[in-house]
């Protein structure tokens, strides 16, 4: 017997232990059957009555047992019997277990077995606790004649309601005297900064890039007098107008500052109108009165168009003219704040429960989490339980405006406190709780809340598409009704024909309109402010913008291999990257732009935007022509259309391109084929001259029309995004 003859019978005792184990899978015999490895003995059948063949045959026979046999196609095709067809709906989830899909399904786990040989899957790794994922549930389903949609989410049992929630007004017997809470408002570069580093002695100005305040700080200005004043110093660029409007909700009064010689610009505008908004009075302070060119007058009577009258107009604002670089009348308009206080009797609870409210929070490298916080109601102290947002803290230290430790805050004091375990948003409220165990309890329940409102708008999203993709099917499926199977096939296949070719290219072409940004920001604010700018973009028609992630602190390695990832590019305000990031980002090829300036930082965006918009082409006229009369001249066997031109404006030049319009439209774009004056081949016909020319490819021409003389530029586009600076 040869060696092939030895092979054959070899296949033949292993394709029959397989046939076998595929009929023990078909009828069930076994309850979640596996297919196992053919048990073959140490010597084959054959090896006894012909040993010569043994040991030179010995690595092939112990090869071919220790693997799992499967039979031939045609072996295969018999096994794999129509499967009996069952009427029904089964609701399937994205990730399955074989028991649950039968148990759906309300078949046996070997109707599932069965099905799967449709299936990639490798048989003999599943359990009937294995996981199935959503296309092999489709596939299995299909198989079995049923039809699939998707499960609902499961309402789940309501839970109780654990969250934290302010307590009843207080009795008026226990409220306590406490500072006014003032927000300093105005337009951008008005005195802001300036007027607040005058009441504190300190340089604030100094330190801020552009002489523009980047984010809200809260201070605590003694007066000579004794009293005290809790001023909020909110940004007056454009883009943080949600931080001032943010500010107004703890504020008392608001002092509007208008710089004398400019008057009312447009966020002195917007500062009226969050006042108003939260109803809260008004004090005009018209500063940079010691210019020469300061028109205080003129800028109450600008005021009155926005109703803000002034007392001398018969209204009940207080106005003070200042100025606050050489400190003239500050206590004037101190005095003028805390008269205003003590007509609003200020009073708070300083017992029980603390409740305030969240000006900043950032991350820092000593301290973490951060939070600059006004206190409302209660006595905060070191130990506190406080729930804010979504996380919560154990307050380690409090410290003042200047950095110095503080063992208690009192209503209306500003105070940055430590121990949080998160970082909370600016504008969260603070409420304190009796435990730590309390705190993750409405931080749980927080949470639990956001997740049920996402997942419900996921849903509704979700069936929203499936119902449009829905549409789109049928419709299609109505323009080919009338055709037979194979002409719907044909149809669809040059449909789509093109997305098979340039898939590759238009994965390039798409990366090229897509600008992919981290941003990265000081405190929260601010980058609340960067991003709400960066919604107000329109372009995308023009190139998408696509914010893939932003947070606070300084650039780290995942924002350089998340930018990696996006061909994006990292945008930092106010924050630093080490010399290793900086490095690391070089080598992987991403840019990190890093501003103190937020309008600064916006001018970059849009030269990224413009770096990816494809250039454009455009047509500069260079002389025009009209035909006064048309002839023809014979070359060869050919009549070749002339016509004879009178050149308006400009010249024509042999070398530039050239387009024939008629009645307004164009119908021509070439190279002429030839250009004479007096019978003889020019290059150039000047303005007044006249010519005879004729097109390439022969053209046709008609009395009046006009010979076009123009040439192309490729020229960069630019976004027309205005972020309104």
């Amino acid at each position: 017997m040869n060696r092939g003859l030895i092979l054959k019978f070899e296949n033949l005792v292993q394709l029959r232990g397989a046939c076998q184990q595929l009929r023990t899978l078909s009828y069930g015999k076994v309850h979640g059957a596996q297919w196992k490895p053919v048990q073959s003995s140490a010597h084959p059948v054959w090896s006894i009555l012909y040993p010569r063949f043994w040991q030179k045959d010995k690595l092939i026979s112990i090869d071919l047992s220790q693997r799992r046999h499967l039979a031939t196609k045609e072996e295969t095709k018999k096994k794999r019997k129509k499967m009996p067809l069952s009427k029904g709906e089964v609701e399937i989830k994205q990730m399955m277990t074989i028991e649950e899909l039968a148990r759906a399904m309300g078949k046996d786990i070997d109707h599932v077995y069965q099905a799967l040989l449709y299936t990639d899957i490798d048989l003999a790794s599943l359990e009937p606790d294995s996981t199935l994922h959503e296309d092999h549930i489709k596939i299995i389903v299909k198989k079995s004649g049923m039809k699939y949609k998707s499960a609902k989410l499961k309402e789940e049992k309501e839970r109780e309601n654990t969250d934290a929630v302010k307590r009843p007004p207080a009795d008026p017997a226990v409220l306590t005297p406490r500072p006014p809470v003032v927000t300093i408002l105005g337009h951008v570069d008005h005195g802001k900064t300036t007027l607040l580093d005058s009441l504190r002695k300190t340089q604030v100005a100094s330190m801020e890039a552009g002489g523009i305040t980047q984010h809200i700080g809260a201070f605590l200005v003694h007066l000579p007098s004794g009293e005290k004043i809790t001023f909020l110093d909110t940004p007056g660029h454009a883009a943080f107008s949600a931080m001032r409007a943010r500010g107004t909700h703890v504020t008392d009064i608001v002092i509007l500052v208008v710089a004398a010689e400019d008057g009312v610009m447009q966020q002195t505008v917007e500062s009226i109108q969050h006042a108003k908004n939260a109803g809260v009075p008004l004090i005009l302070a018209i500063n940079k009165c010691d210019k020469p060119e300061a028109d205080p007058e003129r800028v109450k009577k600008e005021l009155l168009a926005y109703d803000v009258v002034c007392e001398e107009f018969g209204g009940d604002v207080q106005a003070v003219n200042i100025s606050a670089l050489k400190g003239e009348n500050l206590m004037v308009l101190a005095e003028a704040t805390v008269a205003l206080a003590e007509m609003l009797e200020l009073k708070a609870d300083p017992t029980g429960l603390v409740e305030g409210t969240v000006i900043e929070s950032r991350k820092d490298k000593g301290k973490g989490p951060v939070t600059t916080a006004i206190i409302q109601r209660g006595t905060l102290r070191k130990g506190c339980v406080l729930v804010g947002g979504k996380t919560w803290a154990k307050v380690r230290f409090m410290f003042d405006e200047n950095g110095k430790a503080v063992d208690a805050a009192s209503p209306g004091i500003p105070v940055e406190i430590m121990g949080w375990k998160e970082v909370p948003s600016a504008g969260d409220e603070i409420l304190e709780v009796e435990s730590e165990q309390r705190a993750r309890e409405v931080v749980a329940w927080r949470t639990y809340v956001e997740q049920q409102e996402r997942m419900k708008r996921d849903v509704e999203a979700i069936e929203a598409k499936q119902k449009e993709h829905r549409m789109e099917y049928e419709q299609k499926q109505q323009k080919l009704a009338h055709l037979t199977w194979r002409q719907r096939k044909a149809v669809l296949y040059k449909a789509n024909k093109h997305l098979m070719y340039s898939k590759p290219k238009e994965r390039t072409e798409m990366d090229k309109n897509v600008l992919s940004v981290v941003v990265k920001g000081d405190v929260d604010g601010s980058v609340e402010a960067v991003l709400n700018i960066l919604d107000s973009y329109d372009g995308d028609g023009e190139c998408k913008l696509d914010i893939i992630y932003f947070g606070m602190g300084d650039i780290s390695e995942t924002d350089i291999s998340l930018a990696e990832a996006f061909n994006g590019v990292v945008f930092g305000f106010s924050v630093k990257a080490n010399d290793s990031i900086k490095q690391l980002a070089a080598k992987k090829g991403v840019k990190i732009k890093l501003h103190n300036i937020i309008y600064k930082l916006i001018d970059d965006v849009k030269e990224e935007i413009n770096s990816r918009l494809p250039p454009s082409v455009v047509e500069n006229t260079i002389g025009e022509a009209s035909v006064l009369n048309i002839f023809s001249v014979t070359v060869g066997k050919n009549k070749i259309p002339v016509a004879g031109c009178r050149v308006q404006k400009g010249l024509l030049d042999k070398k530039m391109k050239f387009k024939l319009i008629r009645n307004g439209d164009v119908i021509w774009k070439g190279s002429l084929s030839s250009l004479k004056h007096h019978k003889d081949d020019v290059q150039v016909i000047k303005m007044g001259m006249d010519c005879g020319l004729s097109l390439e490819n022969h053209i046709e021409f008609n009395i009046g029309d006009e010979i076009i003389c123009y040439e192309e530029k490729v020229v960069q586009q630019t976004t027309s995004w205005d972020p309104g600076f």
